[in-house]
């Protein structure tokens, strides 16, 4: 499978199209409409989620409620397009860090860093939103579920303290960034391969986590702090049980071993920086008259440690899906599940 995004920020719409989905898979539009309403909720949020209720239409590729083989398109309206289609929008010279804003600038040679941030803003992950909750619905089928929590929240790990430092960090005009941890459980032996570096699955889980905005860091399993333990600490020891199959009583390892999935639920940690735009603005210097002075601010929130653990269940849901699709084939929902029967008869008697 593929997918692409489009759209931007203050734009008319968010467009996501799907190529590759098997045919006679079931889109419920009501858990997609869903899992976008948990994108925009949490603590901390800006003004922005007061306007936008993001619901999704779909364009093509479904018909009586089933896919059809065909790419899958999708739209979400922005619905604070309306306020800035006809506004006189002045140009964007003063870039801030930890932002798009001036390395696109420059690469893309844009004296207005509007046409960098529209695009770049965090706004397309609602785009991600509905191709996850697409790939969630394919492995329901196949009883592969996600789920997500936040660990931490600027430093600190016990939720009572957050919407205090939320607040604190409200009033001082600034931002703070968190940890998520992302469990994917039901995942079969045997995803990805240690045959070449671009087909293992940490990898590809990596990859697609560093997409998502404001993402400066993964970890599976014990990760980093297994670095710091002895081996004999560290990986899981393997058992058998008659009609069974093979069990660890640790995952350590994160549910993955040589860059393929080894049966245990897969652990992701991600560490989301804090949002660069800030109410009490970072120096910088002023692209067209090159004099210092503050960056640009942008209505933005405090904190979406949140919304991005939704985000990142739906970025890991999609490399899981089109994994089981490379593993199992099925250009239907039926021949998909009648292939990932047999394989997990045989994982169960190897």
């Amino acid at each position: 499978m593929r997918y692409l995004t489009a759209g931007e920020s203050h734009g008319e719409a968010l467009i996501a199209i799907i190529e590759g989905l098997p045919s006679n898979l079931f889109i419920d539009a009501e858990f997609i409409n869903k899992e976008l309403e948990r994108r925009q909720k949490g603590y901390g949020r800006g003004g922005r989620m007061a306007i936008e209720k993001d619901e999704i239409h779909i364009i093509s590729g479904v018909r009586d409620g089933k896919t059809t083989g065909a790419p899958l398109a999708m739209e979400i309206k922005n619905r604070d397009y309306k306020n800035w289609k006809d506004k006189k929008v002045p140009p964007v010279t003063r870039p801030r860090p930890g932002h798009a804003d001036l390395p696109g600038s420059i690469k893309y040679n844009q004296r207005d860093i509007r046409n960098i941030l529209e695009r770049a803003s965090a706004r397309e992950t609602a785009a991600r939103v509905a191709v996850g909750s697409v790939a969630k619905l394919l492995l329901k089928e196949l009883n592969i579920s996600l789920k997500s929590r936040v660990l931490e929240i600027g430093g600190a790990k016990r939720e009572e303290k957050w919407k205090r430092l939320i607040e604190k960090a409200k009033k001082e005009g600034d931002t703070l960034g968190g940890i998520i941890e992302i469990v994917i459980e039901g995942v079969p032996v045997g995803l990805g391969s240690h045959a070449q570096w671009d087909r293992k699955l940490d990898a590809l889980l990596a990859y697609h986590v560093m997409s998502v905005q404001g993402i400066k860091g993964v970890e599976f399993g014990l990760g980093f702090e297994g670095a710091r333990l002895p081996g004999s600490l560290v990986h899981d020891d393997i058992y058998y049980k008659e009609n069974e199959g093979f069990y660890r009583k640790t995952n350590n390892a994160g549910g993955i071993e040589g860059g393929m999935s080894n049966g245990n639920p897969i652990v992701i940690r991600a560490a989301m920086k804090p949002i660069p735009t800030l109410l009490q603005p970072l120096d910088s210097v002023d692209i067209a008259t090159k004099e210092k002075t503050k960056a640009i601010y942008e209505r933005s929130d405090v904190t979406a440690v949140e919304a991005a653990a939704c985000v990142l269940e739906a970025v890991c849901a999609w490399v899981i899906a089109d994994e089981c699709l490379k593993k199992f084939g099925g250009d239907s929902i039926e021949e998909l599940k009648r292939n990932y029967a047999s394989y997990k008869e045989y994982v169960k008697m190897f």
